[in-house]
């Protein structure tokens, strides 16, 4: 299983739990995981077509990761919410 990460509202959309134990073969994988143990978080990670929202950003390791990475046993998956703003 990999540890799921989640951050800012995300983690209020999974119970407010900051870390989740999912398995999974690849990224998309383990985000559909994701959502059948919190049905809170679908349609806002993954689109209808099981895509990364583009305002989510997913590290696998430590190292920027798509629908398609690898997830081993063990793996880090951190789920960011995009930062926007600014002047």
């Amino acid at each position: 299983m990999a540890l799921v990460c989640l951050h800012g509202p995300l983690r209020e959309l999974a119970g407010g739990r900051a870390t989740q134990q999912v398995s999974g073969a690849d990224v998309q994988t383990v985000l559909r995981g994701l959502e059948d143990l919190h049905p809170s978080v679908c349609g806002w990670i993954l689109d209808e077509r099981g895509t990364i929202r583009r305002h989510i950003n997913v590290f696998v390791n430590g190292e920027r990761g798509g629908e398609g990475t690898s997830v081993s046993a063990g793996d880090r998956l951190e789920v960011l919410p995009a930062i926007t703003g600014g002047t």
